[in-house]
């Protein structure tokens, strides 16, 4: 199992099953799009992470992302879905840590 290939394609392929309509974010020009889905830029705003921050964990890198973090990306790429999963449900998710 590659663990940055199934963050990178769950994070990829959530982000381009929602619309801006359907995140509630307005929508510009003609409304057309390269690409399928939320840019990368309005999933981090709907997550209140950073532009960079998001895009380091799309590629995969994980190093210091909390729970949090990933559950809010997680809800912000399903926020069409009431009953979302968490990142922690999610099979590729690293196994839990127990507290110190």
């Amino acid at each position: 199992m590659d663990t940055s290939r199934d963050i990178r394609d769950f994070l990829a392929t959530r982000r381009a099953k929602i619309t801006p309509e359907q995140a509630g974010l307005p929508v510009f020009g003609n409304g057309k799009r390269r690409v399928p889905g939320l840019r990368r830029e309005e999933v981090a705003l709907l997550a209140g992470v950073s532009i960079d921050y998001y895009v380091r964990l799309e590629r995969g890198r994980l190093a210091g992302a909390s729970e949090e973090v990933l559950d809010a990306l997680c809800r912000a790429s399903s926020s069409t879905t009431p009953n979302a999963p968490t990142w922690t449900s999610h099979p590729c998710s690293p196994p839990r840590l127990p507290p110190r």
